[in-house]
C-alpha cells in the first residue's frame, strides 16, 4: 500500500478498470475517489497549521462560532473549552516552550515524549508541538516499565509531558512537564505580547519533517516506533476536508428543504496516544467539531456521555460494536442523537453488523482500514450506501494505491521504523511499498475486504485457517460475550484452533474460559499473550 502525496492518483488511464481501479499491466489498484488537491511539497507547513487553516477556511471561522462553540468537553468535570480558548492556549504554550526550553531555530530534531491518559490538555500539547516542528511521541500510560524504557531508548526525547501518576515511569534526568501542575497551567496563560526575539525563533516547518513517532500495537512482537511526516497526515486530513466541502455544497443546494444541521459532537473514547485516536483528535479540530473526552473507558460511562452531550459520532473498535450489540444495559440510555460509528482496528464480522443494525436501525457503521504506518488511513467508507457493504472496509482512500501480492513469492496479484532497520527492511519492499501483513482482497467494485492477519493464520494440516473467521462465527452465539481464537500445537495436525471464550456458561469442551480477552488499545486481539497462556500448561494432543 502506498500514498503518493506529491502526485494525486488518477484513474484516467484507459488500462485502469473504472469499477475496481485495477491496472492489469502494473497490477496496481488505484483509488476510485476523486484526487484531492494538496499544498505544494516545498511550501513550509506543519500539520497543526494546516489543520487550523482548514478550520478557518470553513464557515466556522467567525467570532461567534469560535467563542461559543466548544472544541473540547471534559466528561468527568463538564468543563468546556471553546475554540477561541483552545487557539489561545496553543499559542500560549508554544511561546512558553520557546522561552523556557531554549530551543534552536530548527526544531525538527527535537522530540517530546508524552505519557498521559486522555484529557482536554493533550490536544493542546499536540497542536503546540506540531506548530513548533517538535516531533511528538505519545505512549501508553499503562505500559510496563520495560516497554516505556524501550520507547524512550529508541525515541531519545529531549523533554516529556506526563502526569503526577505517570511521571515515575520516566527517567529521572529527563526534563518533564506535568499536565496537572501549576507550572503547566501557567504555560497556558502566557498573555505577554510576542517580542521580536520570540517571533524570530518561530520555526519554519517543512512538510517532510517528522511530525510524530507513533508506536505500533505490537501484536506480532515488541512495539516499533513509526516515523510519520507532517505531509503524511496533511494528505489524510485533506481527504476529509474535501468530503466536508462536498457535503456543504449538497446541504446548501437543499437548504430550503433541510433543517439546520446540529453541531457535530464526537466522543473520544480512543486513546489519543494511538494513531487512530491521534488522527481523530486532529481531524475533529480541523473539521470544527466538538470532542467529549473520556479519560478511562467503561461501557455505562460511555453511554451516559452519549446521552448527556448528545453525541452524534464515535470512533470505535470492533469489540465495542459487539458489546453494544449484546449488552442489556444499553436500553437504559437515550442514544437517539448517535448517527455514525467509525469502526477500525480489526476485522468486524458481517453477522455482528447485521445484528447491530437490528438493534440500532438509525445508526450507521462506517468501517475503515489503516495502520500506524499509513498515518491511520488506507481505505474507508464515505457514502451512506457504502456502509451497506457489511463485509468491507470501504474503498481506497484519496491518493492511495495498493497491491495484492502473493505472500510467498511477493508477486503482484523511505519512511520506516525508528531505530529498527531490520523491521523496516521486512516491512517495505525495494520499491517503497508497505507490506501490511493482512490477508486482503478487492472485489469487482473496488471495495477492500480484510480477511485476517497473515501472520496469525492457523496452519491446520495442509490448510490455512483464519482465526477471525472462527471468531465471527462464535461471536454470533448469544451466550458468548467475546472470543479469541489462537493456534494450539497438535501432534497430528501441527496446529489446531483453540478458542478463548468469555461466556456465562461452560457449554463447549475444547475451549478455555477467561474473564477478558487481552487486546491492544486499538482493539486488536493480543494472540501472543493467549498463546503463551495456553502453552504454559504444556503441549497436549487434543
Amino acid at each position: 500500500m502506498a500514498n503518493d502525496t506529491n502526485l494525486p492518483t488518477t484513474t484516467n488511464d484507459k488500462r485502469v478498470d473504472p469499477n475496481s481501479g485495477f491496472d492489469p499491466q502494473t497490477k496496481i489498484f488505484h483509488s476510485l475517489r476523486p484526487a484531492v488537491p494538496l499544498p505544494p511539497p516545498s511550501q513550509p507547513l506543519s500539520l497543526g497549521h494546516y489543520a487550523l487553516s482548514v478550520l478557518r477556511s470553513s464557515s466556522a471561522d467567525d467570532t461567534n462560532f469560535l467563542s461559543s462553540t466548544p472544541v473540547l468537553i471534559d466528561n468527568s468535570t463538564g468543563r468546556h473549552v471553546s475554540y477561541y480558548l483552545f487557539l489561545r492556549q496553543v499559542r500560549s504554550l508554544s511561546l512558553s516552550l520557546l522561552r523556557s526550553l531554549s530551543l534552536s531555530t530548527r526544531h525538527s530534531s527535537t522530540t517530546a515524549f508524552i505519557l498521559s491518559p486522555n484529557s482536554v490538555h493533550v490536544p493542546v500539547v499536540y497542536f503546540s508541538l506540531l506548530s513548533l516542528g517538535i516531533t511528538l511521541s505519545p505512549a501508553n500510560p499503562l505500559g510496563s516499565d520495560s516497554e516505556i524504557a524501550h520507547q524512550i531508548r529508541i525515541t531519545r526525547p529531549d523533554f516529556a509531558f506526563a502526569t503526577s501518576a505517570t511521571a515515575g515511569k520516566l527517567p529521572k534526568g529527563l526534563r518533564t512537564i506535568l499536565l496537572d501542575s501549576p507550572e503547566f497551567l501557567s504555560m497556558l496563560e502566557n498573555n505577554d505580547e510576542e517580542s521580536e526575539d520570540v517571533v524570530s525563533q518561530w520555526p519554519k516547518v517543512r512538510q517532510s519533517d517528522v511530525a510524530a513517532i507513533l508506536f505500533s500495537s505490537g501484536t506480532t512482537g515488541r512495539v516499533k516506533g513509526v516515523v510519520l511526516s507532517h505531509r503524511n497526515f496533511i494528505a489524510n486530513i485533506a481527504g476529509f476536508h474535501e468530503q466536508r466541502l462536498k457535503l456543504a455544497e449538497e446541504l446548501a443546494a437543499a437548504a430550503a428543504e433541510q433543517e439546520p444541521q446540529p453541531q457535530p459532537v464526537s466522543l473520544m473514547i480512543l486513546p489519543m496516544f494511538h494513531v487512530f485516536g491521534f488522527f481523530m483528535a486532529v481531524r475533529a479540530v480541523a473539521m470544527g467539531e466538538t470532542m467529549v473526552v473520556i479519560e478511562r473507558f467503561d461501557l455505562e460511562g460511555m453511554l451516559r456521555a452519549v446521552e448527556r452531550h448528545r453525541v452524534t459520532y464515535m470512533p470505535v473498535s470492533p469489540p465495542l460494536v459487539v458489546a453494544l450489540t449484546k449488552s442489556e444495559v444499553v436500553g437504559r440510555y437515550d442514544l437517539s442523537s448517535l448517527r455514525l460509528l467509525g469502526c477500525g482496528g480489526a476485522p468486524l464480522g458481517k453477522e455482528v453488523v447485521e445484528k447491530f443494525h437490528q438493534k440500532f436501525p438509525d445508526i450507521e457503521i462506517g468501517q475503515g482500514y489503516g495502520m500506524t504506518e499509513t498515518a491511520g488511513i488506507g481505505a474507508r467508507m464515505v457514502e451512506v450506501e457504502e456502509t451497506k457493504r457489511f463485509s468491507s472496509v470501504g474503498k481506497l482512500a484519496e491518493n492511495m494505491e495498493a497491491k495484492i501480492v502473493d505472500p510467498v513469492t511477493g508477486e503482484a496479484l523511505s519512511p520506516g521504523y525508528v531505530g529498527d532497520e531490520k523491521a523496516t527492511a521486512e516491512t517495505f519492499d525495494p520499491e517503497g511499498w508497505l507490506k501490511t501483513g493482512d490477508l486482503c482482497l478487492f472485489d469487482s467494485e473496488g471495495f477492500l475486504h480484510i480477511l485476517d492477519r497473515l501472520k496469525e493464520l492457523i496452519k491446520y494440516k495442509a490448510y490455512q485457517v483464519p482465526p477471525a473467521e472462527l471468531e465471527h462465527l462464535l461471536q454470533s452465539h448469544p451466550d458468548i460475550a467475546d472470543v479469541a481464537v489462537i493456534p494450539y500445537p497438535d501432534e497430528d495436525a501441527g496446529e489446531i484452533p483453540m478458542a478463548y471464550v468469555v461466556a456465562p456458561y461452560k457449554k463447549v469442551r475444547r475451549v478455555a474460559f477467561i474473564n477478558s480477552i487481552p487486546k491492544s488499545p486499538a482493539g486488536k486481539i493480543l494472540r501472543r499473550e493467549l498463546i503463551n497462556h495456553a502453552l504454559s500448561s504444556g503441549k497436549a494432543k487434543l
